[in-house]
């Protein structure tokens, strides 16, 4: 019997597993004991230097897929994107006209939230299956996107992961990993809202690298008025799956 694994064979078992994942249905059964735990494991992520330096490295991918996508969503031409080592990140793109550079530029740091409050509505629903296969197939299709090295192995080493769960893992774990992350996202885009705010506040010397000065340059409306914007939007998300968590705890 030849027993030998063809590559067509691989991407196809990859393939079956990613369209299985928008089939599965299971509101997993979280206890309180459970979501603390998450909790807690979200805070050691975001909060501690020693890991935030990695984490804050996923979190910067999605701040700057925020950026490519609102982009692409007000039809400019994205050309490239890159993430450094000390979360710095970097959107190259071009079109025509305000809004949609304004657009691009305002969703980076509401994007972790974003993402994290629809992670953990899709757990809510059942359907944290579907959302591990949206995310495998965003981020393989962000490769496409990445310019430098740091960029390129984060989301390498982040795709491998979400494809090794869409294949491997049980629902419940899924279920359970998507929460995860989720929490984990808000409580890293809650922190990175007060890394920016600091910087118009007590590190002025870094005022370029801000999203906020950058679109007040751009647009007259005064720095402090997007960071209330970003704030506002992170605010909204991080309640919205508090309510959510409570809800499926109830």
């Amino acid at each position: 019997m030849n027993m030998e694994l063809r590559p067509a064979d691989l991407v196809n078992d990859w393939w079956q597993a990613v369209l299985r994942g928008f089939t599965t249905a299971e509101v997993p059964s979280i206890s309180t004991p459970v979501v603390l735990g998450i909790l807690a494991a979200a805070v050691v992520l975001s909060i501690p230097r020693v890991t935030w330096r990695w984490f804050g490295l996923y979190v910067t991918f999605v701040h700057e897929l925020g950026h490519a996508f609102a982009a692409l969503m007000t039809g400019r031409v994205v050309h490239g994107l890159r993430i450094g080592l000390d979360h710095s990140g970097q959107l190259q793109s071009s079109g025509r006209g305000k809004f949609g550079a304004a657009w691009s530029g305002f969703w980076g740091y509401p994007c972790p939230a974003v993402v994290g409050v629809a992670l953990i509505c899709s757990v809510s629903a059942g359907r944290s299956g579907a959302a591990m296969s949206i995310g495998a197939l965003v981020l393989l299709l962000a490769l496409i996107f990445l310019r430098n090295f740091t960029g390129i192995f984060v989301a390498l080493c982040s795709a491998a992961i979400a494809q090794l769960l869409v294949m491997f893992a049980s629902a419940s774990t899924v279920s359970h990993v998507v929460l995860g992350l989720g929490i984990a996202l808000e409580v890293g885009a809650i922190r990175d809202w007060f890394k920016v705010a600091s910087v118009h506040t007590r590190r002025r010397d870094r005022l370029a690298s801000s999203d906020a000065y950058i679109l007040a340059r751009s647009t007259g409306v005064p720095s402090l008025l997007w960071l209330v914007a970003f704030a506002v939007v992170i605010g909204a998300s991080a309640a919205l799956s508090a309510r959510v968590v409570w809800g499926m705890l109830a």
